[in-house]
């Protein structure tokens, strides 16, 4: 496969910025997906998280109805919806429901962490449920999206027999093996989570059994990454996912921050070593560097797509950042 015919894909969580309100993160992420279908992209997915105040994408297949009836080709789905938060039925007929609105256009990606804090995932679940379930889960989901079952069984309406594409993503090797038995494609976070990137991969691709869905292992990466025409923007404007980043650490919870001349007042140096460790898939410079960056990362990972995610404050840097790559890519 060349370089040219990867596709590069938008994972947005709907970021709620300094001077925005909910609503206009709401307008901003849509136009963002109508933007990015325009550009070439292949998929854009918006994650569940909740108690997050600069994240506003709890409620993910209320806004991914919205996307699509606001876009009219791209791929839109979840990366991910969190399964251990919600009973499998209701997400078959959620996800039937999309499917049902947008024909050959959805695709359902599930996580098996909360997205949350632990007193937030208690609040969402009616038992303690921890995720280690979740293999169960998944069948169950499957078999409501199936037509296996005889007359008598429990149907999701809308939702069987709909064969909605099932992605499993990950941040470990746990959801990698899960989805190289199911035969189903895998996305890996290298966005937050770096550090099992390879072992992840190497056991996706070695356990890999066909299926139904997919015969050959297929495999997302996602990174965050930010484009502008000179190296100094791109820094610049990363000094937001910095701050994201930094705050998470800290476990204070703000709005995503406007970008800043200097980093070094705001962070310790235990805390830069720490946060750039996590953010070293990171890419940030002009197209020239971001595409050399690319090609390296595929290379490493034998990624057969790439999926991006942008911690940019201003909206139209951050269209502007996914054009640019887009050009760019050949898209």
């Amino acid at each position: 496969m060349s370089m040219k015919n990867i596709p590069l894909s938008v994972l947005d969580l709907v970021p709620i910025g300094e001077g925005f309100s909910i609503s206009d993160a709401m307008r901003n992420s849509t136009k963002l997906a109508q933007a990015v279908e325009q550009f070439g992209y292949e998929r854009y997915w918006i994650a569940e998280h909740h108690n997050f105040i600069n994240i506003a994408s709890a409620a993910t297949s209320v806004l991914l109805s919205h996307i699509g009836a606001n876009t009219k080709k791209i791929r839109i789905g979840s990366g991910g919806i969190m399964l251990p938060n919600h009973a499998p039925l209701v997400i078959a007929e959620q996800f039937g429901t999309l499917e049902s609105l947008y024909p050959n256009r959805i695709d359902l990606g599930l996580g098996r962490a909360p997205g949350t804090d632990q007193r937030t995932a208690m609040a969402l679940r009616k038992d303690k449920n921890d995720g280690s379930d979740f293999p169960l889960m998944l069948n169950h989901l499957q078999y409501y999206l199936s037509n296996e079952g005889g007359p008598k069984a429990i149907k999701a309406v809308p939702g069987y027999g709909l064969e909605i594409p099932i992605w499993l993503l990950g941040s470990s090797t746990f959801s990698a093996k899960l989805a190289a038995q199911k035969g189903l494609p895998f996305a890996f976070a290298s966005h937050f989570a770096p550090d099992l990137m390879e072992d992840a991969i190497k056991e996706y691709k070695e356990n890999f059994q066909a299926s139904k869905q997919l015969q050959e292992p297929y495999i997302i990466i996602c990174i965050n990454a930010i484009c502008a025409s000179t190296q100094e923007e791109a820094e610049y404007l990363a000094t937001t996912e910095l701050q994201k980043f930094l705050y998470m650490y800290r476990g204070e919870n703000r709005l995503v921050a406007k970008p800043t001349n200097n980093m070094d007042s705001l962070w310790k140096d235990w805390e830069k070593e720490g946060i750039l460790k996590k953010l070293r898939e990171s890419i940030w410079g002009t197209p020239e560097y971001i595409k050399e960056k690319l090609e390296s990362l595929i290379e490493r990972t034998g990624a057969n797509e790439i999926m991006i995610n942008s911690w940019i404050h201003d909206p139209n840097k951050r269209i502007h950042s996914y054009e640019l790559i887009s050009k760019i890519w050949g898209l």
